[in-house]
């Protein structure tokens, strides 16, 4: 973000905090507060890209959330969904792709202090290990997770979930495609840590990344929940098969801006048509077209 904007947003920030929370405290009151979903991909100091945070930007943004939220698993996120009530704000916290370096430092800082999160991992780079597609085109390839991290992880108590099996794009893929890349990465995914894998996280994961199709098939597959990445919020009463999340900017004040609900992006958001995409009555909902900046 360059200076100018980072000012003009600074200045948007602290003029509407006191409306937020004001808000917030009504929604609260209400039982209608959201809970709110944030995804990383790499916590590491070497090799910087537009996906990997820093160590200490990182555990600054934990320390934040921790202060004014409750962290919560995906489980309790959807009981709230389900239930039509939360009157507590809350953060879900997500990695995608399956970075073996998040093992150095940002797992560890989670499971220290008794954080929920859930690990999203491409299980074709994970047990080929092959460096993801996405640094190799920058001529940097990093290390996945390997499969005995990932099992020692599900067997540590963490909500491991299917990242598709080669990071596809499954917004222009045929449907005998999108089924081999959700099913087929539960089905590499179960083995590999030898339980049900719950959750599914769409590449890239905007609107044009995602089809109906590819949310029947993920539900016929089995799974209770997937999730999109375009930045949503996930009120009591919303449909608890779509987990809508943030990508975690390095800019503390963007993640700030976010979680504290900037009426903007809501109202962004809100805008966008949504159709039915289930026949028997299951109230899924799919977000059409478009995709936010």
């Amino acid at each position: 973000m360059n200076l100018s904007k980072q000012l003009l947003l600074h200045a948007y920030y602290l003029a509407s905090l006191p409306q937020r929370r004001a808000e917030q405290r009504r929604r609260c009151a209400r039982g209608t507060e959201p809970v709110r979903m944030v995804f990383y991909h790499r916590i590491a100091d070497v090799h910087p890209n537009p996906w990997t945070m820093n160590r200490r930007s990182f555990t600054r943004q934990i320390d934040w959330i921790a202060s004014r939220y409750d962290f919560v698993s995906f489980a309790e996120a959807q009981r709230r969904m389900r239930s039509g009530v939360n009157d507590r704000p809350a953060v879900a916290i997500t990695f995608d792709d399956g970075y073996a370096e998040n093992g150095d430092f940002a797992i560890p800082l989670l499971l220290q202090r008794e954080i929920p999160f859930t690990y999203f991992v491409t299980t074709g780079n994970v047990l080929d290990q092959t460096p993801f597609p996405h640094d190799q085109d920058r001529g940097t390839p990093l290390a996945p997770n390997t499969p005995e991290q990932i099992a020692a992880l599900a067997a540590s108590g963490v909500e491991v979930g299917a990242h598709t099996r080669t990071h596809a794009d499954l917004g222009v893929a045929s449907e005998g495609k999108i089924e081999d890349e959700i099913a087929g990465s539960k089905e590499e995914l179960e083995r590999i840590i030898g339980a049900p894998v719950r959750y599914f996280a769409f590449p890239f994961g905007q609107h044009a990344n995602m089809t109906p199709a590819g949310f029947r098939i993920a539900r016929d597959a089995g799974f209770e929940g997937v999730c999109s990445a375009y930045g949503g919020y996930n009120f009591p009463g919303d449909d608890p098969f779509h987990l809508q999340r943030f990508h975690a900017d390095p800019e503390i004040l963007r993640l700030k801006n976010w979680l504290t609900v900037d009426r903007r992006k809501l109202r962004d958001i809100q805008a966008f048509e949504t159709c039915e995409i289930a026949s028997d009555g299951t109230g899924e909902r799919f977000v059409q077209e478009g995709a936010l900046g």
